[in-house]
């Protein structure tokens, strides 16, 4: 019997959940990128982290943050070479809380809570 997946830690959704190229076909599939994948091409490509450092952050192992890491690529790259739609939703992972002792996202409830609401 297979080992219970863990879900993902992911500190907020994405602000733009989809992009559509210049030249979109309609008729193709889009691809799908999972909030986990997301999360981990985020952490990894704009913050700069480790894989080591994401997988601690993202709560699962290394080994588990090179797979998601390896399998958001490709999907990044389909999109942009296909010129397909990018979707970004689904994937196993759950929010932030806010309860955990670090919390360096800025998008959890933690650091929510002292900002006013932008209108």
């Amino acid at each position: 019997m297979p080992r219970p997946r863990k879900f993902r830690k992911v500190c907020r959704l994405p602000d733009n959940r989809g992009f559509v190229p210049m030249r979109h076909i309609p008729d193709q599939e889009p691809v799908i990128l999972n909030v986990d994948e997301y999360e981990a091409l985020r952490l990894i490509d704009r913050e700069g982290f480790s894989q080591e450092e994401c997988g601690q952050y993202m709560n699962i192992a290394r080994a588990t943050v090179q797979q998601i890491y390896a399998n958001a690529r490709k999907k990044l790259a389909d999109a942009l070479v296909d010129g397909r739609l990018l979707t970004i939703s689904g994937g196993h992972y759950r929010l932030c809380d806010g309860n955990e002792s670090h919390c360096g996202c800025g998008g959890c409830h933690r650091h929510r809570r002292g900002r006013r609401r932008e209108q």
